[in-house]
């Protein structure tokens, strides 16, 4: 019997940002990633290196998070794979108690092929992502020219744009 993913369903390519600043964070990001990865309908394309950076917003006294972003083929709607990635932070002890808090996992859905998002509980492309260097550094390693839909702009483009002031630190190539 073949273990190949059946991916014979339309795909797109989507991408995910994956961050965690408590416990064993590489650990959590990795178990992130498999789970997700050993979903039927997504399979991973890419993965960036994994870069380590301060906290922004929260506590003062917040951990440095350590972050990367992935490519996944997915056949799942943007609504369901965030569903799933819900569903993966809360299986890695991820407890939602207030906007940037400390997190075992965080799981953020940055693009959807090229599509625009705009619903309650889901904002595609990522609302932020054009400010956060800790997402364009690691993006911009493996996809420098996907195309920002709402901001006409590339990933590479973005990230020269960046505030300079957000210190991002490559802190291993693979994971």
């Amino acid at each position: 019997m073949d273990d190949a993913k059946d991916m014979t369903q339309t795909t797109v390519l989507a991408y995910l940002g994956l961050g965690s600043n408590l416990g064993n964070r590489l650990a959590f990001m990795r178990g992130g990633r498999d789970a997700l990865c050993a979903l039927p309908e997504v399979e991973l394309a890419q993965a960036s290196s994994v870069y380590e950076t301060a906290a922004q917003g929260g506590p003062e006294d917040s951990p440095d998070y350590l972050n990367v972003v992935i490519a996944v083929r997915t056949s799942l709607t943007p609504q369901a794979l965030l569903a799933a990635c819900q569903t993966v932070e809360t299986d890695f002890g991820r407890v939602r108690t207030g906007q940037w808090m400390p997190r075992t996992l965080d799981i953020d859905l940055l693009l959807y092929d090229e599509q625009v998002v705009e619903e309650t509980d889901l904002q595609v492309p990522h609302p932020r992502l054009h400010e956060r260097c800790f997402v364009l550094v690691p993006f911009a390693e493996i996809a420098p020219q996907v195309w920002h839909p709402l901001r006409h702009a590339s990933i590479a483009e973005l990230l020269k744009h960046c505030a300079a002031d957000q210190t991002v630190r490559l802190l291993r190539p693979t994971w």
